[in-house]
């Protein structure tokens, strides 16, 4: 899936805590902005344009304006013809400084976006970036069931009609929370963080067979939805195979890779007696006892290999 954009209207309507002010440039608003670093234009203003990064929001904080304020009307015009010849998609002046009156009338001849806000650089630039952190992250769909399961960001996989659903509405009336069902959004913000989430239109929701789509916020209560969760476990639930070999031990965790981030992944089969969601408790809370530098399995190894060792000196001597 491509990486979306995020259109400065958007920005302008969606975050108010940015306290946002449209000086000129309406027309500009659907220009999309598809790099999350933002550009505090000191340098290029001083007349030096080489690696200008006009493809960024452009900020001005209290140097840039003061900057400005200096220059004589003459060399104010010329700075402005020379900064307005690259594409912009939007300026904004912090601190609640004025912006000059050459930067405002170029600003509406070429349609560009140009704000005003009380906040102060550093904490705008702390707020937007989150923002578009989160709007720009790459991202991809996968199909299953995102469900936090003691605090562990679960991810049920398998074909459809598995039982994914149904092992997730158990899971959530023995009080887990679900994050999505059927269509899991996922979006790599770092190096090793993926956040799975639903869209609008299907958050809450979940398709049973036979009952049809529920509103589980509605069914279980507010407590038992939430809106996005660390991916930190994949579970593949898979068609039990009289003679496929499966994991006995769980000494060695096998990982799935999404968007370059691997993701432990354990692969469950499921028949009926089986029960599942009680098995995906535990997987949960295993993986639980993993992050904190605990592992049952590789425990249990070292115990039956020192036993093991012993059984052999006791059994053979050491003969003086």
């Amino acid at each position: 899936m491509p990486v979306p954009g995020i259109t400065v209207e958007t920005i302008l309507r969606e975050h108010e805590d940015l306290k946002l002010a449209l000086i000129t440039g309406e027309e500009g608003l659907t220009n999309r902005i598809n790099n999350a670093e933002i550009n505090r234009p000191g340098l290029s203003l001083t007349g030096f344009f080489d690696f200008f990064a006009n493809d960024r929001i452009q900020i001005f904080g209290k140097g840039e304006w003061a900057y400005l304020n200096s220059l004589t009307p003459e060399h104010l015009n010329d700075i402005t013809e020379k900064f307005f010849q690259f594409h912009l998609n939007c300026i904004i002046y912090t601190h609640g400084n004025e912006p000059q009156t050459p930067f405002v009338e170029m600003a509406k001849q070429k349609g560009i976006p140009l704000f005003l806000t009380p906040v102060s650089t550093h904490r705008f630039i702390t707020l937007i970036s989150q923002i578009l952190d989160r709007a720009l992250a790459p991202r991809t769909m996968r199909h299953g069931v995102l469900i936090e399961v003691f605090g562990i960001g679960t991810l049920l996989t398998g074909k459809s009609g598995v039982g994914k659903s149904e092992t997730a509405l158990e899971l959530i009336e023995r009080g887990h929370r679900l994050v999505a069902d059927d269509m899991v959004e996922i979006r790599r913000l770092s190096e090793s963080y993926l956040i799975g989430s639903c869209s609008d239109l299907l958050r809450h929701h979940m398709e049973i067979r036979g009952l049809g789509i529920l509103n589980i916020k509605d069914l279980f209560g507010v407590g038992s939805v939430r809106d996005h969760k660390l991916i930190e476990l994949i579970i593949n639930l898979k068609e039990w195979e009289e003679h496929a070999e499966y994991e006995r031990t769980g000494i060695e965790l096998s990982t799935e890779d999404i968007l370059g981030v691997s993701i432990p992944y354990i692969e469950i089969p499921v028949k009926p007696g089986r029960n599942i969601p009680i098995i995906v408790e535990t997987a949960a809370m295993n993986q639980r006892l993993r992050k904190m530098g605990k592992n049952s399995a590789k425990e249990f190894s070292t115990k039956l290999n020192t036993y093991i060792q012993q059984s052999k000196i006791e059994t053979n001597p050491v003969k003086d």
